[in-house]
């Protein structure tokens, strides 16, 4: 497996008296029943395994504020000194596949914030909620059910964050999750807590408008090390009227037609939502046919603007001769024998991300809470072009380093423009199988290297390589602007030190 290497701008290494000392100021503030303190000798593991199998941090204690007020006091003790060591904030602490809970490196303090999980505010007319980190989108999409309004949900778990998925630039069903961001709320290394963006004002109604005058400070807090955010206005989207899920089936050898005829299609309006291809490993867990690929594809408006576009795909995909099935009926007739992953999609494009989670173990073979301890997952999330060469090379790439390794990996394109593919790249490995493990990080190398190199750069690191951000910039001065900017904001770098630094 890969060990982490050094960060640059890690900061000074904590001393022990100043931790213990912070520490203490921590406990005075949140209780001492919401610190966690390690045992001699144990430090690593102090949340426990982690899905990925990345080595274990040192920590230097958990704080889990149940509060605002909490947290800002808590950051502004870290931030005083460079010597109390740096927060690692976590949501919920499934950030599955990139580190789950583990911070990028060691001796740092957790501050798990799961337990700030109020929905203060939903407007459904303006379309808009303030929540906190700890609100999952089970909760959100369940207050919102039998209304108008509907959140912009992952095909994960039910009980993963809204917020930390957003922050951390995850994609939903509906859009990219950085779009549904319209304020923040921030507690600042200095003790200030800020709000960014839009916020809503008790004494006027202004228009939700994210950018405001002036330089906008809000992107400066997605994957960043900058502060910890307290709470976020998501946008709530309209609900559709109607909704229709076309499948549509295709041998690998198409692969480059396919993807031309699908950027039409997205360039032209003819979808909503993220249209999802699936490679023939992906596939089956969606009752795609063996050995091909599994297209999804969301359709939604008004009743009568369903139809037509739903008969203008269906048209296209056997005019084409593309496809070896093409089909839009499976979520609604319950004779298809697909027609129970169908629905459970379905719904998922409209704001239902099945609290059940039936679909996601299905997947995983294990529910939520046992992921950490029971399955073995790794992710690499690179970009690509909307370009059928650049689709067919990525392709290439996963098949090299499965003759490379033995380890085969499933790939799921995210449609998210005519111009814009995200690849969701999921390495699935026997946990208690070291050489599985080994392997499977073997594996993750190897597309780190070989898709940077093609120019396929990924827009999520893991906790193992953090130390590639120097690698993936476009231009070091941008990042060395960012680094200046730290050293401002937070000179004390007490916050997430060497997480996307």
């Amino acid at each position: 497996m890969s060990e982490t290497r050094a960060t640059t701008n890690a900061g000074p290494t904590p001393d022990d008296a100043e931790v213990r000392k912070t520490l203490e100021e921590a406990a005075r503030i949140v209780g001492p029943d919401r610190v966690l303190l390690p045992e001699e000798g144990a430090r690593p593991g102090l949340l426990g395994p982690n899905t990925s199998v990345f080595r274990s941090r040192r920590m230097n204690g958990v704080v889990r504020p149940a509060t605002v007020e909490q947290v800002r006091e808590v950051v502004a003790a870290f931030g005083r000194t460079p010597e109390a060591g740096s927060l690692h904030a976590i949501s919920t602490g499934r950030n599955w596949g990139l580190g789950s809970h583990e911070p990028a490196q060691d001796d740092v303090v957790v501050l798990d914030l799961r337990d700030l999980d109020r929905i203060r505010t939903l407007d459904l007319d303006g379309g808009w909620a303030v929540i906190e980190p700890g609100v999952t989108q089970g909760v959100l999409s369940q207050r919102l059910a039998d209304t108008g309004r509907m959140v912009n949900v992952t095909v994960s778990a039910a009980a993963t964050s809204v917020i930390g998925n957003a922050l951390d630039r995850g994609v939903g069903l509906r859009q990219q999750r950085v779009d549904d961001l319209i304020g923040l709320e921030v507690a600042l290394p200095g003790g200030e807590l800020v709000h960014v963006g839009w916020w809503p004002d008790a004494d006027r109604t202004t228009p939700v408008y994210p950018h405001g005058l002036g330089p906008s400070a809000l992107p400066l807090f997605l994957q960043s090390n900058l502060g910890v955010v307290t709470a976020a206005v998501v946008r709530l989207l309209p609900r559709p009227e109607a909704l229709r899920l076309v499948r549509l089936g295709f041998r690998p050898a198409e692969l480059g037609r396919v993807t031309d005829l699908l950027r039409r299609w997205v360039g032209q309006g003819l979808t909503r939502g993220v249209p999802r291809v699936y490679d023939p490993a992906a596939a089956a867990s969606y009752g795609g046919r063996d050995g091909e690929f599994l297209v999804h594809i969301c359709v939604d408006g008004t009743p009568g603007a369903v139809g037509a576009l739903v008969a203008e795909i269906v048209a296209g995909a056997h005019g084409s001769g593309l496809f070896t099935d093409v089909a839009h009926e499976e979520a609604t007739d319950t004779s298809r024998p697909d027609h129970a992953v169908a629905a459970l999609v379905e719904r998922a494009y409209a704001g239902d991300p099945d609290v059940t989670d039936a679909l996601f173990e299905a997947k995983l073979g294990q529910s939520a809470d046992q992921v950490d301890e029971r399955v073995g997952f790794l992710f690499f999330l690179p970009l690509l072009p909307f370009d059928a060469r650049a689709v067919e090379r990525a392709d290439g790439l996963l098949g090299r380093v499965r003759e490379e390794t033995g380890v085969r990996c499933s790939a799921t394109l995210h449609l998210l423009g005519p111009d814009l593919i995200d690849c969701v790249v999921a390495l699935k490995f026997d946990r208690d199988s070291g050489e599985g493990a080994r392997q499977a990080h073997r594996a993750l190398e190897l597309m780190y290297r070989w898709y940077g190199e093609a120019g396929f750069l990924p827009y999520r690191l893991d906790i193992d390589h953090a130390h590639r951000m120097d690698d993936f910039a476009v231009d070091p001065n941008a990042l060395a602007l960012t680094r200046k900017l730290k050293n401002v904001i937070d000179p004390n770098n007490a916050i997430a030190a060497g997480r996307y630094r």
